[in-house]
């Protein structure tokens, strides 16, 4: 049995499919370098020195003692001192908390944003929200149970919105929080499960 053979498409067009791939290779890969690079330069400047470099290791080892003293009992005492110093200055005792909490909930023993669920915004449930339950217990908000609250972050952003919503809308996605981050922050652009490598291959023209 003989297969019909492919037509060869025109040079022109075969040339844009790699111009195309290879924009897909190398942007994401530019903006990756920029963003570290700067990270780097202002994390390096922070501590000013003369060595290129070593800014950054004090800023490392500093943060990293700090975090060894912060886990000990000896601090404790200071630690509720420091808050208490705090509590008597509202605006920043909120700001101070408000970053705390949320750089422990990607690093902290309590992670927040380890729920992917998919939200119903129509009764029938043919329109849906992605994101992530945040706090299952609102009775201090004067919430029932059968209430929770869901983060749903922006694409290509980096902000978001908390919202009330029944615990029933609710349904939980059996997908890594990674995977679930990045499909929300790419407007559904990048699939879940399949690697960047494997969707460059799958979206370049042949």
């Amino acid at each position: 049995m003989t297969y019909p053979i492919e037509p060869r498409k025109p040079l022109k067009r075969r040339m844009l499919g790699f111009f195309l791939k290879g924009l897909l290779l190398v942007v994401p890969t530019f903006v990756l370098v920029y963003v570290v690079y700067a990270l780097f330069v202002f994390l390096d400047g922070l501590i000013p020195t003369k060595i290129p470099g070593l800014g950054l290791l004090i800023l490392l080892i500093t943060i990293t003692a700090l975090g060894y003293l912060g886990s000990s009992f000896i601090s404790q005492p200071i630690i509720r001192r420091a808050n208490a110093v705090l509590d008597r200055v509202p605006i920043v005792k909120t700001f101070y908390t408000a970053v705390s909490d949320l750089l422990g909930a990607f690093t902290g023993q309590k992670k927040s944003f380890s729920h992917p669920v998919m939200v119903k915004l129509t009764p029938d449930g043919h329109v849906q929200k992605p994101g992530f339950i945040t706090a299952e217990d609102l009775s201090p908000l004067g919430l029932g149970s059968d209430m929770v609250a869901v983060y749903m972050p922006h694409s290509y952003n980096f902000s978001g919105n908390i919202f009330i919503v029944p615990a029933a809308s609710v349904t939980p996605v059996q997908v890594s929080t990674a995977e679930f981050m990045k499909f929300i922050v790419s407007g559904g652009v990048t699939e879940i499960g399949l690697s960047p490598r494997q969707q460059i291959q799958d979206e370049t023209p042949r």
